[in-house]
Parts: structure tokens; C-alpha cells; sequence
């Protein structure tokens, strides 16, 4: 077995532990891939749509949730594309009573930790960096597509909407 294969033998497992069935199962929907419409908006109005992937499954001896998000697509790439490919690992934490997520972006060096919390159609996440909000929110989350938005707010102002994906379950992935 290659380095390759032992890690992810280790790093991935086959679904959530069951004493943390009840906890995790708000992201039992996501395991798998997803395609993704990437809309990214700018504050002087203007959109940038692009696609990406995003593949979700249970790690760390099923106590955790990780996922990698790639945009563009690794099909769309060529010519000199490039673009960010990022990873988080989410966890329920007992002592504090709320999720804990956190983003790693090594493409433009982000480390974000994050607490989240269940809503009605899914859960989000949140964030204070360096005076920003950050609200990452999850929603309309069926087996077949959901919909994710990213929230910044800076102080005195209102929120905007930084980026949102349409996801739909990738036919292969």
C-alpha cells in the first residue's frame, strides 16, 4: 500500500460513528459530489460565474465531516486555469454545544475557523476575521441539490453576499 492509500485509509471513514449519528446526520445529504454553478459578486455590482465540485465524506474515524471544494472545475482547467482548491473538516463539539468547521484555502493562504448550528434546511457556519462576519449558510439541502451562500458584513454596514453555488448531485464524480 502507497502512502496515498494509507492515508486515506485513515482519513476517511465509511460513515459517522453511531453515538454521533444524531449529531452529524445534518450532513448525511452532502456525502458525495456535487457540481456547482459559482457565482462570485463584486462590490461595484458585477457577477463572475464559473464552476467547480465539491466532495463531501466522513473522516477521522467517522467523528468528523471533510470536504474539498474545486473551482474552476478540474474539467474546466487548461490553458493556464487555475483557480483554489480547499478543504474543511467539521466536528460537533459537546463542551460548546455547536458545530466547529474550519476552511483551509491554501491558494490564498485561508485558515477560517468557524461555529455552526442546524437551521430549518440545513446549517451555517460563522465567523469574525479581522472585523469581518462571515455567515457561510447551507440551505434547501436535499439528496439531489442544495444551496450555499457566503455572507460578509463589516462593522455599521450590511451584509453582502460574496458568493453563492447552486449544487446539483454529481452523475459521476
Amino acid at each position: 500500500m502507497d502512502v496515498t492509500e494509507r492515508l486515506a485509509a485513515v482519513f476517511t471513514a465509511p460513515g459517522p460513528r453511531p453515538e454521533l449519528a444524531g449529531r452529524l446526520g445534518v450532513f448525511e445529504p452532502l456525502i458525495g459530489s456535487w457540481d456547482l454553478v459559482v457565482h462570485n459578486y463584486a462590490e461595484d455590482g458585477t457577477v463572475r460565474t464559473v464552476d467547480g465540485e465539491w466532495h463531501f465524506g466522513w473522516a477521522l474515524d467517522g467523528r468528523a465531516l471533510a470536504d474539498v471544494w474545486i473551482s474552476p472545475a478540474r474539467t474546466s482547467r487548461g490553458g493556464g486555469v487555475d483557480g483554489e482548491w480547499g478543504m474543511s473538516l467539521r466536528f460537533y463539539d459537546e463542551k460548546i454545544g455547536a458545530f466547529r468547521s474550519t476552511w483551509l484555502g491554501p491558494g490564498n493562504g485561508w485558515v477560517i475557523p468557524f461555529l455552526g448550528k442546524r437551521t430549518k434546511d440545513g446549517f451555517e457556519i460563522e465567523a469574525d476575521t479581522g472585523g469581518v462576519r462571515r455567515r457561510w449558510i447551507f440551505s434547501e439541502l436535499t439528496r439531489e441539490s442544495f444551496s450555499w451562500r457566503a455572507e460578509e458584513t463589516l462593522p455599521d454596514e450590511d451584509p453582502f453576499v460574496r458568493q453563492r453555488f447552486e449544487a446539483t448531485r454529481a452523475v459521476s464524480g
